[in-house]
């Protein structure tokens, strides 16, 4: 069956990189739903969650929808502001940025490690989120990561805490269909917090860390 989500991923992803099954499974979920919306260009949108829905529900004091979190085919094409104006060919072979993780313009990337696994990466933006770490070492654990219902998942000053335990002014409520669908799918538990996935939160003002993407993109 049709599926413009992955079409429009495999045309920008890099030769190297593989798509999860996983990842497949998450897109054909999404547009099964029609939680989706298409730019005048074409490019498709998804979501996790009715963004009308979403929209309409949201207040001062809370939303509906679980984590709010974009996925489009980006590629590889906006990697050189990333990256400093660097527009290495080594950077495009391995990264495939495919989302939004925050308003704040944060992304979510496909990467091939030193040790050729796809691992999924976060590229903060600096004007907000500066998370920029492995965020998950293969798309289940990434999914069960989106499950827990954070509000975003670029923050990474919220990972040792419950949803909606550190800011209690506003209340996301969870994605049921979604947690449902991911425990039922892969038959998993999903994490009580982010640091369950989240190995080391490494960010753009840290020296040093033992994450193996800071210690990749600090080369260039």
């Amino acid at each position: 069956m049709k599926n413009t989500l992955i079409e429009q991923l495999e045309n920008v992803l890099p030769k190297k990189i593989k798509l999860p099954y996983e990842l497949k499974l998450l897109y054909q979920w999404i547009e099964e739903n029609n939680f989706y919306k298409d730019n005048k260009n074409g490019l498709r949108y998804g979501f996790l969650f009715s963004d009308k829905e979403l929209q309409e529900s949201c207040t001062e004091n809370g939303r509906e929808g679980g984590t709010n979190i974009e996925f489009f085919a980006s590629g590889v094409d906006n990697l050189k502001y990333w990256f400093g104006g660097n527009d290495n060919e080594e950077i495009k072979s391995r990264l495939c940025v495919f989302g939004q993780s925050g308003y704040d313009g944060s992304e979510v990337a496909l990467w091939l490690s030193e040790n050729e696994e796809v691992k999924i990466v976060h590229l903060g933006s600096g004007s907000g989120s500066i998370l920029s770490c492995v965020l998950a070492e293969n798309f289940i654990d990434f999914i069960r990561l989106l499950a827990i219902g954070y509000d975003e998942i670029c923050w990474a000053e919220d990972f040792s805490y419950l949803p909606n335990e550190k800011n209690k002014d506003f209340f996301v409520k969870p994605n049921v269909q979604f947690q449902n669908w991911v425990k039922q799918t892969f038959e998993v538990e999903i994490p009580k917090t982010a640091l369950e996935i989240v190995k080391y939160p490494a960010t753009l003002l840290d020296k040093n860390s033992k994450d193996e993407f800071f210690n990749w993109y600090q080369k260039y």
